[in-house]
């Protein structure tokens, strides 16, 4: 049996249920008998088994005699299959709510009880996801280097939560942003919804849900950082992870987006990707691999591009440029 034999396994049918629905595809309006003979199954197991299906919605009975059997259409039937477990879930989760308004306050649990300690990569990604999966009304995410998934690839969970109305405020590291794609993906990430800050001091990971909690490392040593992480609860030490986000939010500045997002035409910023790339705080090497060019033709077209705003400094560039709104499109 090849992995594609359970293939439905995510919506409650057996592999060997599966495996006579499969058949009946193949061999519609079967009998038992012939159902046997492709099967090896006895009439009995079979009428068992094609009892569950019919209950699960992919199989249906003809009128007559014998009986026969007729699969239901693989799309329709698993789409309905998706819809319920979907409804299952979203029960799970309103007794999950009825469930915690149960448990004792905060004030009157142990310590132990407010911090967790995650061990393992696998285990920290998949707390990481939940988390986001589970928050309800805000992220607030502090991201750095280095990273448990890869870099380059989106996050999904925090895309489909954001499609979905959640409010995500993140900071990012500059230094995460010289990892190539990592810009682009934050872009993405803005576009769909996302209140993208960048700072040159985010002091670690961080992911708190709800102010109610928070996931973060467990270690600063870099060859360990994915493989453990601490969860806090509602406490005091939640208070100041939240109120950590809030002072580097206030100083941080907004993500760079794409001039064209902002209303800039070509004519007012001749070279709108390198200015992308310098206001997300990326060094001149950085720079110059992402754009494919010499250090000296980024010293070049940095020095024009300030000479065109008029300013002395790259940061006065920043505000100059900010002013113009040039950047810094989230609230």
């Amino acid at each position: 049996m090849n992995a594609d034999d359970n293939a439905l396994a995510a919506v409650g049918v057996d592999a060997e249920d599966e495996r006579i629905y499969r058949d009946l595809l193949r061999h519609p309006r079967a009998t038992l008998p012939e159902l046997a003979a492709h099967t090896g199954r006895t009439a009995v197991a079979l009428r068992r088994a094609c009892s569950r299906l019919e209950a699960l919605g992919l199989v249906s009975r003809m009128a007559g005699r014998p009986v026969r059997w007729v699969p239901t259409r693989p799309d329709v039937a698993v789409a309905a299959l998706i819809s319920r477990r979907e409804e299952g879930l979203a029960q799970a989760r309103l007794a999950a709510l009825a469930l915690l308004a149960e448990t004792p306050r905060t004030e009157n649990q142990s310590p132990e009880e407010l911090v967790e300690v995650v061990q393992g990569q696998a285990a920290v990604v998949q707390r990481f996801t939940q988390l986001q999966q589970t928050a309800t009304e805000e992220l607030l995410v502090l991201d750095r280097p280095p990273y448990a998934q890869d870099p380059a690839k989106q996050n999904v969970a925090e895309m489909e939560r954001l499609a979905h109305g959640l409010l995500v405020r993140g900071i990012y590291d500059a230094s995460a942003l010289e990892i190539p794609g990592k810009l682009r993906l934050a872009q993405e990430s803005a576009a769909a919804g996302e209140q993208a800050r960048v700072s040159p001091e985010v002091p670690m990971k961080l992911a708190i849900a709800d102010r109610k909690t928070a996931i973060l490392p467990l270690s600063t040593d870099a060859s360990a950082y994915a493989d453990s992480a601490v969860i806090v609860h509602s406490s005091t030490l939640l208070d100041a992870l939240v109120t950590l986000f809030e002072v580097l939010w206030r100083s941080a500045l907004p993500l760079p987006v794409k001039p064209s997002a902002a209303g800039s035409s070509p004519a007012e910023l001749p070279d709108p990707e390198l200015f992308t790339l310098l206001a997300a705080g990326l060094k001149d090497e950085s720079v110059a691999r992402q754009l494919g060019v010499s250090l000296r033709t980024v010293h070049r077209r940095v020095s024009e591009l300030m000479d065109l705003l008029g300013a002395r400094t790259r940061f006065q560039a920043g505000l100059l440029a900010a002013r113009r709104g040039w950047w810094g499109a989230d609230s």
